[in-house]
């Protein structure tokens, strides 16, 4: 069945090929994202572009009306847009930690919230929330990033419950290592608030840990989520999780069954 789906953060990386994937697959795909000229492949393949930064509640509405107007609907909502705010605690700034959870939580928060009336009326729909095993777990110097992927995941189970009740399904997405700009623009900002200061060693471990995992090709290719995005949109029971890429399941398995201690070894293996 041809849906009417929105997608954020579609400029780049997952969102784009998400877009990209279910225009293929005969939907009505919005893509929304800050830098609208980084879609023109989504429009060229016959999706619809629109600018919108997540944290401006004047373009978030003006995106729903737009879609609202144009489709008299909305089916799927897919909240990817989002980054990876990485430094020490000690480090960041307080205005860069609510500006993670503005875009990675409020943000998502928001447009969720004008879109569950259009779909609460028509009793159905599907919002599909792209968290990370970062919801399920943590590493160093990404206490800020962290936290706004487990606020997500407990903010999406909440909504599941209230929404069932109409018909509309919330799903969550938790990707592992996935080859994509993120590993880039979270190190550099990360080298340059530890400059100087108790945590550079650290970073810069971090950092070369994650240019080799790329540079290895260590991460898994952005269709292995696609894939499991387009299996929640076009199932008529999605499930309420799905998991995949690099890492994810093992490592999330052992912060589940293997205790703190454990997971920390094996996480700071990894930096040494």
């Amino acid at each position: 069945m041809k849906k009417i789906i929105l997608v954020t953060g579609a400029s780049s990386g997952m969102g784009k090929d998400f877009a990209l994937q279910l225009v293929k697959e005969g939907h009505t795909v919005y893509g929304a994202a800050r830098r609208i000229e980084k879609m023109d492949d989504i429009a060229a393949a016959g999706g619809h572009t629109i600018a919108m930064d997540i944290t401006n509640e004047e373009n978030v509405q003006t995106c729903v009306d737009k879609i609202k107007s144009e489709q008299g609907r909305i089916d799927v909502l897919i909240n990817n847009a989002g980054f990876g705010l990485y430094g020490a605690v000690e480090d960041v700034t307080m205005e860069e930690a609510r500006y993670q959870f503005d875009v990675n939580l409020f943000g998502l928060a928001g447009l969720t919230q004008k879109v569950i009336p259009h779909m609460r009326k028509r009793h159905s729909g599907t919002i599909i929330n792209i968290s990370s095993m970062g919801g399920k777990m943590y590493t160093p110097l990404g206490a800020w990033y962290h936290a706004t992927k487990h606020a997500l995941e407990g903010w999406s189970d909440a909504l599941r419950l209230e929404l069932q009740q109409f018909g509309i399904n919330v799903v969550i997405v938790e990707p592992g290592a996935i080859t994509t700009e993120w590993g880039g623009i979270m190190s550099k900002p990360m080298l340059e608030r530890s400059i100087g200061g108790a945590y550079e060693n650290m970073a810069k471990q971090i950092a070369d840990r994650t240019d080799e995992m790329y540079e290895k090709g260590e991460g898994s290719p952005v269709s292995v989520i696609t894939d499991l995005v387009s299996k929640a949109v076009n199932s008529t029971r999605p499930k309420t999780r799905y998991a995949g890429g690099k890492y994810a399941k093992p490592m999330m398995w052992i912060r589940k069954y293997l205790g703190d201690r454990i997971f920390d070894k094996a996480v700071m293996s990894q930096i040494k």
